[in-house]
């Protein structure tokens, strides 16, 4: 059993507070942005699928995913988790430092932003958007731990010897589901995705790999969610679904239409 210490502030200049969730999110976006650097410059060399992206206009997207990060996951919680609260206390959606995202807001804010781009530097969709599929599992996997850190988002009860007395959870050992979710939804997924995507002569059409993380995640999430406590205030929908079960669902029924629309696009041409 393991009590759960960790200060979520790295930094403390009384008016200026660095937080380890903040970190994740700076170092998600550096590292991720020098990772597609790499991918998109192995093009040049070798077979792979990210033909016509430049490392240029990879950079020019930056912007375009760190507002599309921070809006629409500040807004995916707000509308997913948390109305009620928020609409009797507008001005507390902006107060960002104090937590409360959601992945699939943020991933909905990303293929917005995607998308807007794509129209602007007429450049493929799907060419974008399966690099930043490479890439988003390195942010996935430092946000999770930066919620181990936070002390939220914690697991069920449990009596297995890495369980974690959390600081919000009562007097009670549990899973800790972050660091599940920061192995499956981050090292795992980023295995996979990039295997499929950096595979020697497998070039696919734009969009599989896409689809791919969206139905990987969908899965990996909904694994994890079996040891994730849900949300107090929601509890269980029809009883036996949490919000992340049910928006996962969503985002895999997502990756299957997209390969729908792939093979009817190729069939028609």
């Amino acid at each position: 059993m393991i009590v759960h210490n960790f200060d979520p502030v790295l930094v403390d200049l009384g008016l200026l507070q660095i937080r380890w969730y903040s970190l994740a999110y700076v170092f998600g976006i550096i590292f991720g942005w020098m990772y597609a650097n790499k991918i998109i410059k192995l093009t040049t060399e070798n077979k792979y699928n990210f033909k016509q992206i430049t490392t240029s206009q990879f950079s020019d997207l930056i912007i375009y995913l760190l507002l599309g990060i921070i809006v629409g996951g500040r807004l995916g919680y707000v509308i997913f988790y948390n109305l009620n609260y928020y609409s009797q206390n507008f001005f507390e959606i902006f107060k960002l430092w104090e937590g409360g995202m959601s992945f699939h807001g943020g991933l909905a804010g990303v293929i917005i932003s995607i998308f807007v781009f794509s129209k602007k530097t007429k450049v493929s969709f799907f060419k974008i958007s399966d690099i930043v599929a490479c890439v988003a599992p390195i942010g996935i996997f430092l946000g999770r731990l930066a919620n181990f850190i936070n002390g939220e988002l914690y697991g069920k009860i449990s009596n297995l010897p890495w369980a974690v007395i959390f600081p919000d959870g009562g007097n009670f050992a549990r899973h800790p589901s972050q660091i599940y979710e920061a192995i499956f939804e981050g090292i795992i997924l980023f295995i996979l995705v990039n295997f499929l995507a950096l595979k020697k002569n497998l070039i696919m059409k734009a969009g599989y790999i896409s689809s791919f993380f969206l139905i990987s995640y969908a899965v990996l999430r909904i694994f994890s969610e079996n040891f994730r406590e849900p949300d107090l205030h929601i509890g269980y929908i029809f009883n036996y679904f949490s919000m992340g079960t049910l928006l996962s669902i969503l985002t895999l029924i997502a990756g299957f239409l997209i390969i729908f629309f792939i093979k009817k696009n190729e069939q028609n041409n």
